[in-house]
């Protein structure tokens, strides 16, 4: 229909201003979120992939990734997309329960979201789906008949999210009336412990705080997130992280579908703010988001990328605590660059492969280590990263 239509030449535009912009990097690989792309006709997303393949240049290896509403898959669509060159899917079907579908606000059934689930088997080479539990009124049992139910139609990859209420929205005023009463913190954690225990005895264990894979199987998409590398949004609500002259730029578009429309064709772009990221805000991202894997951080990068280091004695406190461990340093980096030449999986037991540059830290360990949070320190993490923040030192 007419504002469907709208959106994708809007979106064609800002891709040729974007790709202008960004020259001749390679794009290794291409992410459709938002939850609802698959709104899309075949043809509208046929003609913006042959827009995004005109205008950069795209690895012959690279991912491509789809987030898929069940109400909205179907056979025909889901295998255009895969005809387009989409790898991977992921579905947001948040609960195998009817009436907590209702309470989640979702307006798929199970019986559409396990429709999808098939569809996608058949379809894609790689496919997840996500779930939220620690909702009012479960109990750890229940969480584990759901999983365990879930876990014999999941693939090699599934996200489990722990329900979260988000200032501003109808669930903080719910909850605020104590009209939605949430799991306290001993049943929370219960369920966290029962979502490691099952998980794990299905081969799927957790590689980051909310997912959970066969080794090899990990969320690409994610995974560029919490090593810190380089993304460009494109459309409404996107966010960006970008390396221009050696610098880090965040970007974030207009939100609103509508006020984005308006804003890329009288301003020529969508962007809404673009921010300078200062080395001591890239060590607190870096941290925050490579202590949310359990491949951990390694602190020679995080010194590459920022200039500053947790010291050793805040480190040694937090090991202490129990929160935080250490692992043997990863054997090569190359810090002139920060380039990432070989990426594995967490499950191979190495991040990258490095060249042998370290740069001096005078208040960190003999030569820098990689910390990750224990299972511990992934219920308090924020309290962890904000202590190794404070004592950041530069080396």
């Amino acid at each position: 229909d007419e504002p469907v239509l709208d959106f994708v030449d809007t979106l064609l535009l800002e891709i040729d201003l974007i790709s202008a912009a960004l020259g001749g990097r390679r794009v290794i690989e291409i992410h459709w979120g938002g939850g609802t792309p698959n709104i899309l006709s075949p043809d509208q997303f046929l003609h913006i992939v042959d827009r995004l393949r005109r205008r950069f240049d795209i690895a012959p290896a690279a991912n491509h990734a789809i987030e898929l509403d069940p109400r909205y898959v179907d056979t025909a669509r889901a295998r255009a997309y895969a005809e387009a060159g989409v790898t991977r899917a992921s579905l947001g079907v948040q609960s195998l329960r009817d009436d907590e579908l209702k309470r989640l606000g979702r307006l798929h059934s199970v019986r559409e979201a396990k429709a999808a689930i098939g569809i996608a088997r058949e379809t894609f080479r790689r496919f997840s789906f996500d779930l939220i539990y620690a909702r009012p009124g479960q109990t750890a049992e229940s969480w584990r008949r759901e999983l365990g139910e879930a876990l014999e139609i999941a693939g090699d990859h599934i996200s489990l999210y722990q329900l979260t209420i988000e200032a501003e929205t109808p669930f903080a005023a719910l909850h605020a009336a104590g009209k939605l009463v949430v799991p306290d913190s001993d049943l929370a954690r219960e369920l966290y412990d029962v979502t490691q225990e099952v998980t794990e005895a299905a081969g799927l264990p957790a590689y980051e705080v909310s997912n959970h894979a066969r080794p090899g199987e990990e969320s690409r998409h994610n995974l560029l997130y919490w090593r810190y590398g380089e993304y460009a949004g494109i459309g409404a609500g996107a966010h960006g992280r970008l390396l221009v002259d050696g610098r880090r730029i965040a970007t974030v578009a207009e939100k609103s579908p509508e006020g984005w429309l308006a804003r890329v064709e009288a301003a020529g772009g969508g962007t809404l703010e673009e921010t300078l990221i200062e080395p001591r805000e890239e060590a607190d991202e870096a941290l925050l988001m490579g202590l949310r894997l359990t491949e951990g951080l390694d602190l020679a990068r995080l010194a590459a990328l920022s200039g500053v280091m947790p010291s050793a004695s805040e480190i040694a406190d937090l090991v202490a605590f129990g929160v935080l461990e250490q692992l043997p340093p990863r054997p090569t980096a190359d810090f002139a660059t920060g380039e990432i030449r070989t990426c594995l999986s967490p499950g191979t037991g190495a991040a990258s492969e490095w060249s042998d540059v370290v740069p001096a830290a005078a208040n960190a360990l003999p030569r820098p280590a990689v910390i990750r949070a224990t299972r511990e320190g992934r219920l308090v993490l924020n309290e962890v990263v904000r202590r190794l923040s404070q004592s950041c030192v530069a080396v």
